[in-house]
């Protein structure tokens, strides 16, 4: 029987934290003859707009923003689900809550769903994860995850299923693939997640992989109920440019903003660490970077806390690619989604798109073969309440069912009218114009599209009253 460490040392790939191994032979080839290995750096509850590529004027991202300048920058980019587990499971399926069967926080994604680890696994990608997972059933606990319940990233683990459980900026645990604690202390959780995947990319030598490192930052310490920068960095960013969509709310943006420029910024640095080290490696310039993010944060201004709304600051999301295919120096103006992403890799690896997978490869974009494309995008939302929303180039629509339970249950065969922004009059949001006369026809059209979009997804086709404001 081949043991785990003989099966990794064979795969190119030792547990580093555990074994300490050395660099694998055949480190810094030129990559020529090998396909291209993907990373993708995936933060948790960033903004859109806290990105200078996205309008920021903080200066939080240069590394980012030079990403993207030379990649491929998706203007309008929006997660399918405003909340941790069930985006991340839409993210690594390419597929809806409604298929993949994570709706709400807790669930779990099931073992017998395929996710992009396998489908890289099969075709001879060593496939490795670090970081926050989230898809381990809730009773499974916060900290080490069952095989089976890893979403096929067989080769290489490090992570711990709710981060925010299992630490603090500047100490916790995350644990390796045997459930040994890999402790960490005096050092910002970022940049030791980021020493972890570095490590990993010293290891696995010339072979092709597909790594994912996935941040808590700047999603907030939960059990102290704030965002924390790193020492020293919210007082550089103290008094900053405050979005638009937050001004005339409340919320708590006035005294967390600081912090939260000051965790994205670190993040920046951490992703420039993580470039550096692919050029020392010679594996930069054949490997696909990935930068995005689960969902984006309203700080208490749309309801009790910071997601699970259809507002923008909730769901719309960054989305920046390069690497080869992607290395365009472009901007994608057209509207897609977290479900996307995965069909994308694939067929950017020369993989073929398996028929279970809802989303679109984003490729023809890319090359400009624009005809056909929806432009639009189907958001679920859960916990808050059973919602269903359509986000269209110009057009937010949302409906919600006032007779179900958001954390409770998944869907309704019923819904009402609850908003309608025109983005293009309104990009913040701050005028809801479901149920006003002048608008019916419009919500008349929207609420077909987005009932075509739920039947799409799997779901039944509900009856959606429209909102009676005005007679």
């Amino acid at each position: 029987m081949v043991t785990r460490r003989e099966f990794l040392r064979q795969s190119g790939v030792m547990a580093m934290g555990a074994l300490g191994a050395g660099v694998s032979e055949g480190q810094g080839t030129s990559g020529r003859n090998r396909p291209p290995s993907v990373l993708i750096f995936f933060t948790d509850q960033q903004r859109w707009d806290t990105v200078g590529v996205y309008g920021s004027p903080m200066n939080l991202t240069p590394n980012l923003d030079a990403l993207a300048r030379k990649g491929t920058l998706f203007q309008v980019a929006i997660t399918n689900q405003p909340l941790c587990a069930p985006a991340r499971a839409c993210l690594w399926t390419g597929m809806y809550p409604t298929k993949h069967g994570v709706w709400r926080n807790g669930i779990g994604l099931s073992p017998e769903i395929p996710t992009i680890a396998h489908h890289f696994k099969k075709a001879g990608y060593i496939v490795g994860y670090i970081g926050k997972w989230h898809l381990s059933p809730g009773k499974l606990g916060a900290g080490f995850v069952p095989p089976e319940y890893r979403g096929g990233f067989i080769d290489f683990w490090e992570a711990a299923n709710a981060l925010e459980h299992t630490s603090h900026p500047y100490e916790g645990s995350i644990y390796d693939a045997d459930g040994k604690e890999i402790r960490f202390s005096n050092i910002y959780r970022t940049d030791f997640l980021t020493q972890r995947a570095i490590r990993f990319l010293k290891e696995v030598g010339d072979k092709p992989f597909l790594l994912v490192v996935s941040y808590l930052e700047p999603h907030q310490q939960n059990d102290w109920n704030r965002f924390v920068a790193p020492e020293g960095y919210a007082a550089k960013f103290a008094n900053p440019f405050v979005p638009h969509d937050l001004r005339p709310f409340p919320g708590d943006w006035q005294k967390e903003l600081p912090d939260y420029y000051g965790c994205v910024a670190r993040l920046d640095e951490n992703l420039g660490e993580i470039l550096k080290a692919l050029a020392e490696l010679g594996r930069l310039d054949d490997t696909i970077i990935v930068f995005t993010t689960d969902h984006g944060c309203h700080f208490r201004t749309r309801n009790a806390e910071y997601k699970r709304s259809a507002h923008e600051g909730s769901v719309r999301i960054p989305l920046v690619i390069a690497g080869p295919g992607f290395n365009r120096s472009m901007v994608v103006p057209e509207v897609v989604s977290l479900v996307d992403v995965a069909p994308t890799l694939l067929e950017a690896v020369g993989l073929p798109v398996p028929k279970e997978m809802q989303g679109k490869s984003l490729l023809p974009l890319v090359e400009r073969k624009v005809e056909g494309w929806r432009n639009e995008v189907f958001i679920q939302i859960s916990e808050s309440m059973v919602g269903r929303a359509l986000r269209t180039e110009r057009w937010k629509y949302c409906v919600v069912a006032q007779d179900k339970e958001g954390s409770r249950d998944p869907s309704s065969d019923r819904y009402v009218e609850w908003q309608l922004y025109d983005l293009y009059a309104d990009p913040f949001e701050l005028v809801n114009l479901a149920g006003r006369r002048e608008y019916r026809e419009i919500a008349a059209q929207l609420r077909e599209r987005l009932k075509t979009l739920m039947v799409d997804a799997g779901e039944p086709e509900p009856k959606i009253e429209p909102a009676r404001i005005y007679p």
